[in-house]
């Protein structure tokens, strides 16, 4: 062979390999590069996160005076400071304020590829809204107290609370996604539970089309979050009908698709005929864990159960934060501590203004998720 033809050969396999590298070394840029300056902000605003003993500090305040000033060098002052009235509610509305911020800071500094699930998840806060302003309507109470300012449609929530027919609340949804099932409901077609689960399914089946399309562990990431999410949801519904005595028809309608527990062990749940045969079959499933270490706190009260789950929620997502240390599990490991953390402040300030004592604020919020 003449020395032309291998030096030929030699530098077509030097292309080839170039180019391999090349396109490896963009794949990798374009998959972890975007996440490093929004991570890395992240990680610094986790380092903020409230420890078990501030919240001890702040269960001995006292007074919700004190409370504020406790919170003089946390991010939460500028929320707090010059509220016109100080009491649990105005804190709440400040505190929803904050949470409202940190999602809005994620849409504005994560990729454009992924930013668009955090607006996704905010809108969980317009089904509950919605759905809770118009129960309370019903049920002749004021809808204001059920709601929280954060959500991407807060003015036409409030407009909802404020309104003084259940037919005005049909003109101020109209446009919406959620015009045609409430216009279900004013017509009798459906229940308000109905009214409920049509909303949670809309809104879970985009999550799940979202996370569909995503790519790699991206994709895996928030698959995983999404199933975790419809598997709280499902499983609560159906310990809690349990719990009432309900049949597995009235369960079967009130279950959203898309967990990772199938559809058919769903229905054999909701077959069963107790809350303690329920646990039972869920010990042969990844929650097995959950159904050891809390059957008994379950059995008296099936909150027991959501606050677990959500707890391994947050256990998963740090889990894949490790693994996955530039990636879109950062900020939603982020968000779901900050949401319990605002739980928890929440909690400790109702339990100030209704006079509880330092011990046992600390007990209720040690056992929030």
């Amino acid at each position: 062979m003449e020395v032309s033809t291998i030096t030929a050969i030699l530098d077509t396999s030097l292309a080839v390999i170039f180019t391999w590298v090349a396109y490896k070394t963009g794949q990798i840029l374009w998959k972890y590069t975007p996440y490093s300056y929004p991570n890395a902000r992240i990680r610094a605003m986790e380092a903020r996160l409230f420890t078990e003993q501030k919240f001890n500090e702040l269960a001995e305040s006292k007074t919700l005076n004190n409370f504020i000033m406790n919170l003089e060098d946390s991010d939460y002052k500028p929320y707090l400071t010059s509220l016109p009235v100080l009491n649990s509610e105005s804190i709440d509305r400040a505190l929803d304020r904050a949470l409202a911020d940190t999602y809005e800071l994620f849409y504005r500094i994560l990729p454009k590829r992924s930013r668009e699930f955090f607006k996704l998840l905010l809108e969980e806060w317009d089904v509950r809204n919605i759905t809770s302003s118009v129960k309370a309507k019903l049920r002749g109470e004021v809808a204001r107290d059920y709601i929280s300012e954060i959500g991407t449609m807060v003015e036409k929530v409030k407009a909802i609370a404020d309104a003084k027919s259940l037919e005005e609340i049909l003109v101020i949804l109209e446009g919406t996604e959620y015009e045609e099932p409430y216009q279900k409901l004013l017509l009798k077609e459906i229940t308000p539970e109905e009214f409920e689960t049509e909303l949670y399914k809309n809104h879970y089946l985009k999550l799940s089309k979202y996370a569909a399309t995503r790519k790699d562990e991206e994709k895996k990431i928030l698959q995983e979050f999404v199933k975790l999410k419809i598997d709280k949801i499902n499983l609560s519904t159906i310990l809690r009908g349990k719990a009432h005595g309900l049949g597995a028809d009235k369960l079967r309608d009130s279950l959203i698709p898309g967990g990772k527990v199938k559809r058919k062990t769903l229905e054999a749940l909701a077959n069963m005929e107790d809350v303690e045969m329920v646990l039972a079959e869920l010990d042969s499933t990844e929650y097995s864990g959950i159904i050891r270490e809390h059957r008994e706190e379950i059995l008296e009260d099936i909150s027991a159960f959501e606050k677990a789950f959500d707890r391994y929620i947050l256990q998963r997502m740090a889990e894949l934060t490790r693994f996955y240390p530039l990636s879109i599990a950062v900020p939603l490991n982020y968000i779901l501590q900050k949401e319990s953390e605002i739980r928890k402040l929440k909690a400790v300030t109702k339990l100030i203004e209704d006079g509880a004592k330092p011990e046992i604020i600390k007990r209720v919020v040690g056992e929030l998720p």
